[in-house]
């Protein structure tokens, strides 16, 4: 008997909720002014941008003493602006490469491109509203 077997394939889409700590950015703009917390805003942002774009080419080149560092880098950024579940998940990142364990560096690397991407859409959508 032969059976037809039809490979069927599974499209898993990770979608996880980005929460910003407003209370942070409150702190922000009392501290600094209007003017001055979205400067730092904007400056934050770009440089998480491409810290995550070279934490992905450190992966892919395997430089972990350097990936190390790259995500070490976006916690403190990610916390300055309240960024909570990125500077939460690139601190996975940290402690999968100092177990070094590869198939956790990949998985939480790319949980933080995917977090990073949504929670920088959030805030530049939060200094939308606040315009």
């Amino acid at each position: 008997m032969g059976f037809n077997v039809v490979a069927q394939i599974l499209t898993v889409i990770h979608k996880e909720n980005v929460r910003l700590d407003s209370e942070k950015l409150s702190e922000l703009y009392a501290q600094l002014g209007e003017a001055g917390a979205e400067d730092v805003i904007c400056r934050a942002i770009e440089e998480l941008a491409v810290r995550l774009s070279h934490c992905e080419r450190l992966w892919r080149q395997n430089d972990m003493a350097n990936l190390r560092k790259s995500a070490r880098s976006l916690i403190a950024i990610s916390d300055q602006i309240g960024m909570t579940a990125m500077a939460r998940i690139a601190r996975d990142v940290t402690a999968a490469i100092d177990s070094e364990d590869p198939s956790a560096i990949s998985a939480t690397l790319f949980r933080l491109m995917r977090i990073g991407e949504r929670s920088l859409t959030a805030v530049w959508e939060q200094q939308d509203l606040s315009v």
